[in-house]
Protein backbone atom coordinates (compact mmCIF):
# COMPACT_ATOMS: atom_id res chain seq x y z
CA UNK A 1 0.00 0.00 0.00
CA UNK A 2 1.36 3.26 -0.96
CA UNK A 3 0.45 6.79 0.87
CA UNK A 4 0.26 9.87 -1.28
CA UNK A 5 -1.01 12.00 1.88
CA UNK A 6 -1.09 10.56 5.33
CA UNK A 7 -1.89 6.72 6.10
CA UNK A 8 -5.35 6.30 7.39
CA UNK A 9 -5.15 5.43 11.38
CA UNK A 10 -5.79 2.29 13.13
CA UNK A 11 -8.98 3.11 13.70
CA UNK A 12 -9.82 4.06 10.15
CA UNK A 13 -8.89 0.56 9.44
CA UNK A 14 -10.02 -1.42 11.65
CA UNK A 15 -13.94 0.57 10.76
CA UNK A 16 -13.59 -0.94 7.34
CA UNK A 17 -13.24 -4.56 8.02
CA UNK A 18 -15.57 -6.78 9.78
CA UNK A 19 -14.95 -8.18 13.45
CA UNK A 20 -13.56 -11.88 12.86
CA UNK A 21 -14.51 -13.98 16.13
CA UNK A 22 -14.03 -17.03 17.44
CA UNK A 23 -18.67 -17.60 17.94
CA UNK A 24 -18.50 -17.92 14.08
CA UNK A 25 -16.95 -21.16 14.27
CA UNK A 26 -19.86 -22.04 16.10
CA UNK A 27 -22.50 -20.32 14.06
CA UNK A 28 -20.66 -22.68 10.99
CA UNK A 29 -22.03 -25.72 13.21
CA UNK A 30 -25.32 -25.11 13.67
CA UNK A 31 -26.52 -24.75 10.07
CA UNK A 32 -25.62 -28.25 10.06
CA UNK A 33 -28.60 -30.27 9.32
CA UNK A 34 -29.52 -33.06 11.99
CA UNK A 35 -28.06 -35.67 9.76
CA UNK A 36 -25.49 -33.88 9.25
CA UNK A 37 -24.50 -33.47 12.94
CA UNK A 38 -25.23 -37.41 13.21
CA UNK A 39 -22.36 -38.12 10.54
CA UNK A 40 -20.08 -35.82 12.24
CA UNK A 41 -20.59 -37.85 15.51
CA UNK A 42 -20.33 -41.23 14.15
CA UNK A 43 -17.19 -40.07 11.96
CA UNK A 44 -15.41 -39.01 15.47
CA UNK A 45 -16.76 -41.89 17.23
CA UNK A 46 -15.90 -44.64 14.23
CA UNK A 47 -12.86 -42.63 13.98
CA UNK A 48 -11.22 -42.98 17.05
CA UNK A 49 -8.62 -45.22 18.32
CA UNK A 50 -11.30 -46.40 21.13
CA UNK A 51 -13.76 -47.78 18.27
CA UNK A 52 -10.63 -49.92 16.67
CA UNK A 53 -9.95 -51.53 20.44
CA UNK A 54 -13.52 -52.48 20.90
CA UNK A 55 -14.05 -53.56 17.41
CA UNK A 56 -10.54 -55.85 17.63
CA UNK A 57 -11.52 -57.13 21.48
CA UNK A 58 -14.39 -57.82 19.71
CA UNK A 59 -12.95 -59.94 17.09
CA UNK A 60 -10.38 -61.75 19.44
CA UNK A 61 -13.58 -62.80 21.91
CA UNK A 62 -15.92 -63.85 18.79
CA UNK A 63 -12.44 -66.14 17.43
CA UNK A 64 -11.58 -66.88 20.55
CA UNK A 65 -15.18 -68.20 21.99
CA UNK A 66 -15.89 -69.63 18.81
CA UNK A 67 -12.55 -71.51 18.69
CA UNK A 68 -11.51 -72.29 22.40
CA UNK A 69 -15.14 -72.74 23.66
CA UNK A 70 -16.80 -76.34 24.15
CA UNK A 71 -18.55 -77.68 21.35
CA UNK A 72 -21.67 -77.17 22.54
CA UNK A 73 -21.59 -73.44 23.49
CA UNK A 74 -20.22 -72.34 20.35
CA UNK A 75 -22.56 -70.32 18.27
CA UNK A 76 -20.29 -69.68 14.74
CA UNK A 77 -17.83 -72.73 14.96
CA UNK A 78 -14.78 -72.44 12.90
CA UNK A 79 -13.43 -72.31 9.83
CA UNK A 80 -16.32 -70.91 8.60
CA UNK A 81 -17.11 -67.76 10.90
CA UNK A 82 -20.16 -67.03 8.55
CA UNK A 83 -22.29 -65.04 11.44
CA UNK A 84 -18.96 -62.80 11.92
CA UNK A 85 -18.20 -62.28 8.14
CA UNK A 86 -21.81 -61.21 7.37
CA UNK A 87 -22.31 -59.47 10.35
CA UNK A 88 -18.70 -57.22 9.96
CA UNK A 89 -19.92 -56.78 6.04
CA UNK A 90 -23.46 -55.16 6.67
CA UNK A 91 -21.30 -53.26 9.74
CA UNK A 92 -18.84 -51.75 7.17
CA UNK A 93 -21.98 -51.05 4.77
CA UNK A 94 -23.94 -49.45 6.67
CA UNK A 95 -20.75 -47.10 8.47
CA UNK A 96 -18.53 -46.28 5.09
CA UNK A 97 -21.23 -43.89 4.01
CA UNK A 98 -21.66 -42.40 7.29
CA UNK A 99 -17.69 -41.63 7.57
CA UNK A 100 -17.72 -40.46 4.18
CA UNK A 101 -20.29 -38.03 4.79
CA UNK A 102 -18.47 -36.88 8.18
CA UNK A 103 -15.50 -36.27 6.29
CA UNK A 104 -16.91 -34.47 3.91
CA UNK A 105 -18.79 -32.29 6.42
CA UNK A 106 -15.42 -31.48 8.29
CA UNK A 107 -13.59 -31.30 4.64
CA UNK A 108 -15.75 -28.09 4.58
CA UNK A 109 -15.49 -26.95 8.07
CA UNK A 110 -11.41 -27.06 7.24
CA UNK A 111 -11.83 -25.28 4.10
CA UNK A 112 -14.11 -22.76 5.68
CA UNK A 113 -11.16 -22.56 8.92
CA UNK A 114 -8.65 -21.67 6.54
CA UNK A 115 -10.87 -19.01 4.60
CA UNK A 116 -11.24 -17.61 8.12
CA UNK A 117 -7.57 -17.96 8.81
CA UNK A 118 -6.63 -16.04 5.36
CA UNK A 119 -8.70 -13.11 6.23
CA UNK A 120 -6.78 -12.89 9.70
CA UNK A 121 -3.66 -12.74 7.80
CA UNK A 122 -5.28 -10.41 5.28
CA UNK A 123 -6.24 -8.09 7.73
CA UNK A 124 -2.65 -8.22 9.76
CA UNK A 125 -1.02 -7.51 6.75
CA UNK A 126 -3.37 -4.46 5.87
CA UNK A 127 -2.18 -3.36 9.71
CA UNK A 128 0.98 -4.05 9.26
CA UNK A 129 1.50 -1.90 6.44
CA UNK A 130 -0.94 0.95 7.84
CA UNK A 131 2.33 1.05 10.59
CA UNK A 132 4.61 1.00 9.01
CA UNK A 133 3.52 3.95 6.74
CA UNK A 134 3.20 5.81 9.77
CA UNK A 135 6.83 4.84 10.49
CA UNK A 136 7.72 5.98 7.41
CA UNK A 137 5.88 9.16 7.77
CA UNK A 138 6.90 10.04 11.42
CA UNK A 139 10.65 9.32 9.93
CA UNK A 140 10.05 12.09 7.53
CA UNK A 141 8.80 14.46 9.53
CA UNK A 142 11.74 13.64 12.19
CA UNK A 143 14.45 14.33 9.24
CA UNK A 144 12.37 17.20 8.58
CA UNK A 145 12.46 18.21 11.73
CA UNK A 146 16.86 17.63 11.95
CA UNK A 147 17.24 19.60 8.78
CA UNK A 148 15.46 22.45 10.51
CA UNK A 149 17.16 22.07 13.22
CA UNK A 150 21.11 22.16 11.49
CA UNK A 151 19.65 25.10 9.85
CA UNK A 152 19.78 27.30 12.46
Amino acid sequence: MEYKHNPPTLHELRATLTALGHGQYRTHRSVLTRSERFAVFIHKIIGSLGFFFIILVWTIVWLAWNMLAPVEVRFDPGPAFVIWLFASNILQLILLPIIMVGQNIEGRAAEWRAQKDFEVDRRAQQEIEVIIAHLENQNELLLELFRKIDRK
